[in-house]
């Protein structure tokens, strides 16, 4: 058995035990399970940890991404221009609205979205643009906040995989007009199970938004919208309250885990190594590398008991879901990532040391190829 785990999310249970039980074991003594104070403590706590006036805690990142676009009444008729390369929930989110999804392909150098692409999609019927945050590496925003600023179009974050990614001096969430956040278990802010939650400075998409997700609901049955059930129960949220004390130092860990990848690998015949874009500062959910061998490589690596993950080797437009509409439509950049895509491990899970034994453990593995 591998001494290294790619993933490892109990880690942060054994590391904050006493911690996270206190936590949850004041919610159990509370008698509060649905709502209470543990989800408004951490929602105030991440909207400011944010930069933003609003959190509303959610079922989890998917309806982070549907109730947003329904608040702003988007849906048939309506176009919302996405990454071709991202993972699929971006695209069924827009999907689950009516509305149109309009992929643009990604940028060669940082796998995003790419910006020039984006003005190019934009039609009299575009109403929205996600840009994704993929692997934790933000999108430059300024661009797309001008453009959608003076097109009227809704600028929705999917920051997913970013939480504390930067632009500048601002966090992912406070990049557009509202950000989607998931919680799942292996994400860099996770919970014990599912969760989400949408950020924002804009009152009424968060009054709307609160609205939607508890039946259409402001007071209790007196429903104003024809809205649906979507929580962020207050176990998850106080255990999430935990893990965001610490958020910081997980972060500058995985940081550093980059640097010895970054370091090690520079070079390497065949290896193409991720990187963020100027002025922006990469969380690294996922550290993804891309090689023409991917497959062989993977094989190598596994004999030499390293982890590794495939990462969206499939491309949305030749998903079953939706190759119907668009298995037609060509995206090279993002095809080529599919073909390529291999992630390495990375996590607070690891220590620097470990890190620099999988870098040479990957430098053997190419040598022998």
């Amino acid at each position: 058995m591998s001494r290294f785990s790619f993933l490892d999310v109990g880690h942060t249970y054994r590391v904050l035990q006493d911690e996270m039980d206190a936590a949850w074991r004041a919610v159990m003594a509370s008698g509060y399970y649905i709502g209470g104070t543990a989800l408004e403590r951490f929602e105030a706590d991440y909207a400011k940890w944010c930069g933003v006036r609003h959190c509303i805690g959610l079922g989890n990142g998917l309806e982070a991404l549907v109730l947003p676009l329904r608040a702003r009444g988007i849906g048939p008729g309506d176009e919302v221009i996405v990454p071709a390369h991202t993972f699929i929930a971006t695209w069924l989110a827009v999907a689950q609205t009516g509305a149109t999804v309009v992929p643009v392909d990604a940028d060669p150098a940082t796998m995003n979205i790419d910006l020039d692409a984006v003005a190019r999609a934009v039609t009299p019927r575009t109403r929205a643009i996600i840009p994704v945050h993929l692997y934790g590496a933000p999108v430059p925003m300024a661009g797309l906040r001008d453009l959608a600023r003076t097109q009227g179009i809704f600028l929705l974050e999917d920051a997913a995989q970013a939480h504390g990614g930067m632009e500048g001096n601002r966090k992912a969430g406070a990049l557009g007009d509202a950000a989607g956040f998931s919680f799942y278990p292996g994400k860099n802010l996770g919970a014990f199970g599912d969760g989400g939650a949408l950020v924002t400075d804009d009152d009424d998409l968060a009054d709307r938004v609160r609205m939607l997700a508890n039946y259409g609901s402001r007071v209790k049955y007196h429903h104003e919208l024809p809205g649906g059930n979507s929580r962020l129960d207050p176990l998850q949220a106080a255990l999430l309250s935990v893990k965001l004390g610490h958020l910081e130092a997980w972060t500058e860990r995985r940081r550093e885990i980059a640097a010895v990848y970054d370091r090690a690998l520079a070079g390497l015949p065949g290896l193409r190594l991720p990187q963020g874009a100027p002025g922006t500062a990469p969380v690294w959910h996922l550290y993804v590398i891309r090689h023409p061998r991917r497959e062989a490589l993977q094989a190598a690596l596994a004999a030499l008991e390293v982890p590794t993950a495939l990462h969206y080797p499939v491309a949305n437009h030749h998903s079953g879901a939706f190759r119907a509409e668009y298995g037609h439509l060509s995206f090279p950049v993002t095809e080529e990532i599919c073909a390529t895509c291999l992630s390495l491990p990375i996590g607070p899970h690891l220590s620097v040391a470990d890190a620099e034994e999988i870098a040479a453990r990957v430098g053997q593995a190419l040598r022998g190829l």
